[in-house]
């Protein structure tokens, strides 16, 4: 089941795609794709999407999910991105958070904020909890999971690494948080740890990788941050990049306005995004 939520920012409806690539409206059965409705998936799944209305036209896609409460993302999980970044692969995950106000709708612009000279690019796969838990065993980790979607991990580099301090303020402007286009359950994702990723950038492929080469996989970061805190419906984990960004280029290459960033994972859906500056 592939579920998305459409429609003006701030004012989405839930949905889902049908056999046929086509929208059908959730509104009826729920009131968000978030929350409860990611614990009890098993009750959307047995609508016949075909008894749904079918909504015309492209609206816009907004974020896969809403209500995100926390937004976690796992620096440094590709080892040969590590090493295009000059740093050693860690010996437990680096994690950092976006705040939810950089989510937004897979195919939104990217906003350049102002004052910045090193926008960074970066695909990468999420999961988003469906299952409540804390101290999760490894084993029992899946079962947390309510499915998947595509991130872009925008980053602004100096704002991230040169001005001191920790690494949310550079990952977290507004718009540095694009994910969908929809959430794929994961019942229709074989193995998470073997989907094809790509980036372009003005058609230029930039990133060309598999989750294959995370360290630290799916299952092994959810009792991970388990240990931390606990993990509630509709929390969002990014789980790191492969090589390809702008920052590991010589010389390093970074997003200007007037660029078009398209990227997508297997089975997962593509996002396309056009570079802007801040006002």
């Amino acid at each position: 089941m592939k579920l998305v939520r459409y429609g003006e920012r701030g004012a989405e409806k839930p949905g889902l795609i049908d056999a046929e690539g086509r929208i059908r409206d959730l509104s009826a059965h729920v009131q968000d794709i978030a929350g409860e409705v990611l614990v009890n998936l098993d009750a959307l799944k047995r609508i016949d999407p075909a008894s749904l209305p079918l909504v015309e036209g492209n609206p816009r896609f907004g974020a896969c999910v809403g209500g995100v409460g926390k937004f976690i993302c796992i620096g440094l999980n590709y080892s040969d991105h590590a090493a295009e970044s000059g740093m050693a692969v860690p010996p437990e995950p680096v994690i950092f958070a976006k705040y939810t106000s950089a989510i937004c709708g897979p195919n939104d612009d990217i906003i350049i904020p102002r004052g910045s000279e090193k926008t960074d690019w970066e695909v990468e796969l999420a999961f988003v909890i469906g299952k409540p838990g804390k101290y999760i065993a490894e084993a029992d980790a899946m079962d947390h999971v309510a499915g998947f979607c595509v991130c872009n991990d925008v980053s602004e580099r100096a704002f991230q690494t040169e001005r001191s301090g920790q690494w949310s303020k550079g990952k977290s402007s507004d718009n540095f948080g694009p994910i969908g286009p929809w959430l794929v359950t994961r019942d229709e994702v074989a193995d998470p740890n073997e989907l094809h990723m790509w980036l372009k950038v003005n058609g230029k492929t930039m990133q060309d990788g598999s989750t294959n080469t995370m360290v630290y996989r799916v299952p092994f970061l959810i009792s991970y941050l388990s240990q931390f805190f606990t993990l509630h419906p509709g929390d969002v984990i990014s789980t790191g990049t492969p090589p390809g960004v702008g920052l590991g280029m010589k010389p390093p290459q970074y997003l200007k306005a007037g660029d078009v960033v398209t990227l997508g994972i297997e089975g997962l859906g593509e996002q396309r995004q056009t570079c802007v500056n801040d006002a």
